[in-house]
Formats: C-alpha cells, sequence, structure tokens
C-alpha cells in the first residue's frame, strides 16, 4: 500500500514537472503561447548569455578603421539620422538598444536566419527594451522585453507569448549590404563602434561552418526544396501577402524592374556587386523587407509566393 502511494506520488511528480517544463523554458512562460509550445526550442545559450548592446557607441564614417570595405552590414535611415551595424557584431550579440532623435529602435539580427530587421520599441507610448531569450522559433532567434518578460518572434514581428502576445512591432526600411555602398549612399553615417562593453572576437564570425553547410540545426514547420535551403531572398508583404525574391532569379533580372504584390505596383532593385536587394512603392518610398535565408523565410510564409524570372529575360 505504501508502495503503491509512492509511486502514484512519484509518477504524479513527474508529471507536473513535465507539464511545468513544456510551459516554461529558460524561465519564460509560455502558457497558451501563439505558437507550439514544443516547437520552442533553445538554442543552447540561456537568457542573455547573447547579450544585447544596450549602451551603443557610434563614430563617424571616416573613423571607422575597424571595417573591412566590404563587410556586411545593416543600415537604417531614420528621422535625418544614418547609422550602420556591422554583422561582425551582430552576430555576437543579436540585438542593439538605440535611439533615433530620442525615438527608440530594436535592431536585430539573426546568424542562423541571416535576418536582419529594425523595429520601433515602443508599444503604445510605452519604450521597451530587449533581451536576447536562448530561444529559437523555425531557427530564428525569440527576442524578449525586459518590461514584461513576453516573448516575440523577429520573423513574425509580433509577441508570441506574456502581456504583449499578439502585439505587432512596427518593423522600419534597413539595407542589408556592404560598408562600402552604404557609405557611398549616405557619407555622413554613423557606424557601431567594435567598443561594445563586451571582449568578443569582432574580425570572426562564429558561424562560417554553418553558412557553408547546407544544413540547417534545428526542426522547421515547414520545409521547400524549391530552392537551396540558404539562398538568401528579400522577403516582404503587402497586405497580407507575402512574397519572396530569391537572389538567384535577381541575378538573372533586370537590375531594376517592376513588379505587382496584392495589386500594388512596387519597384524592386538588385545589385549583385553588394549583394542587396530594396523595394519601393510607386511614392518611391522603400517598403519594409528583410534579406533572409530560403529556408526561414519558407517555414514562417509556406503560402509565399515567389518572384520568378520571366522567359523573355
Amino acid at each position: 500500500m505504501i508502495k503503491n502511494v509512492m509511486f502514484v506520488s512519484l509518477s504524479l511528480l513527474i508529471f507536473l514537472a513535465n507539464t511545468c517544463y513544456a510551459q516554461s523554458k529558460n524561465g519564460f512562460n509560455l502558457e497558451h503561447a501563439l505558437i507550439p509550445v514544443d516547437k520552442i526550442l533553445s538554442g543552447g545559450p540561456g537568457k542573455d548569455d547573447i547579450p544585447a548592446i544596450d549602451k551603443p557607441e557610434f563614430v563617424p564614417a571616416d573613423k571607422a578603421i575597424f571595417i573591412d570595405k566590404d563587410a556586411a552590414v545593416i543600415g537604417i535611415h531614420y528621422k535625418g539620422i544614418s547609422k550602420a551595424y556591422s554583422i561582425n557584431i551582430l552576430n555576437w550579440h543579436e540585438i542593439v538598444n538605440d535611439t533615433f532623435n530620442g525615438e527608440p529602435v530594436v535592431i536585430t539580427f539573426c546568424p542562423l536566419c541571416g535576418s536582419g530587421m529594425a523595429f520601433l520599441s515602443a508599444i503604445n507610448g510605452k519604450a521597451l527594451t530587449f533581451g536576447v531569450s536562448g530561444l529559437l522559433y523555425n531557427s530564428d532567434v525569440l527576442l524578449y522585453d525586459r518590461q514584461t518578460q513576453s516573448l516575440w518572434s523577429q520573423l513574425m514581428t509580433k509577441a508570441i507569448s506574456g502581456s504583449y502576445k499578439g502585439q505587432s512591432l512596427t518593423g522600419l526600411a534597413v539595407l542589408h549590404t556592404t560598408w562600402k555602398d552604404w557609405k557611398s549612399k549616405y557619407p555622413n553615417t554613423l557606424i557601431l563602434s567594435t567598443k561594445t562593453g563586451f571582449e568578443r572576437d569582432y574580425s570572426n564570425s562564429p558561424y562560417m561552418a554553418y553558412l557553408k553547410s547546407p544544413q540547417t540545426m534545428f526542426p522547421l514547420s515547414s520545409v521547400s526544396r524549391q530552392y537551396h535551403p540558404k539562398e538568401e531572398v528579400l522577403g516582404l508583404e503587402v497586405e497580407g501577402q507575402f512574397k519572396a525574391y530569391p537572389f538567384v532569379e535577381l541575378e538573372k533580372s533586370p537590375a531594376e524592374f517592376m513588379d505587382t504584390v496584392k495589386g500594388h505596383i512596387i519597384t524592386v532593385r538588385y545589385d549583385s556587386k553588394h549583394r542587396s536587394a530594396t523595394a519601393f512603392d510607386k511614392l518611391g518610398k522603400q517598403l519594409v523587407s528583410v534579406r533572409t535565408f530560403w529556408f526561414a523565410w519558407y517555414a514562417f510564409h509556406p503560402e509565399t509566393q515567389i518572384y520568378v524570372v520571366p522567359k523573355e529575360h
């Protein structure tokens, strides 16, 4: 009788432990998350083991002796200010909490998906700061805001758990290009300094082997073999319609061409020398988009339209 009670008690403890674990990972409450909890995976590091940059320092372009002209950067021109963020630094930190003329902006980069995106980081007038949760969904980084501990999916651009669950982030247009190209477009730009407050080897990437491999590291909710998993694409959304522009298709297209998405005419520009792609509306305003890997774009948007170069080209 005592043994039976002990066995039942032990089984109950194991059940409760598994249930709690399923609803909490890296200390985050995942109860009623918008995505399947079993698809939220640990990337290895714990919460904040990859440290966000909270006090970014910048230098003028002519003082940036630490970066090669062909090095990749994420560039943002907003509120009359131009700033560049080296991918070599973002590889080690993934998040920069910054401001443009006093307006809070968060710059995010997921090395596994190759996706760099920037967002306004005030929600309903309340400024948020973000950290790296150590968790992934579809190989993409899950951010968390320090104010409520809500988790945010970068490529979904919304909170998937916590107080802000379902709340969307407002994206900013960015340019993923080379330092030389960005500096030529915005000669008065600032660039994130390597004086981050952390000791990291910003001259080397910890992801070189991964980038050269066709393999992905974590399970995906949707998979397509139409392109190489790490084929770069320009992905964008127009009124709920998603569309991908694979670089292998853009290589065969004119450097600038017009396309239609959800009835809207857009202009797509591709620079093969700097491997950068951008899209603009009919008024010439740059659209919010993301350069990312094909596997990541498709995992989040399996219903995506795909640009294929017309046969006459």
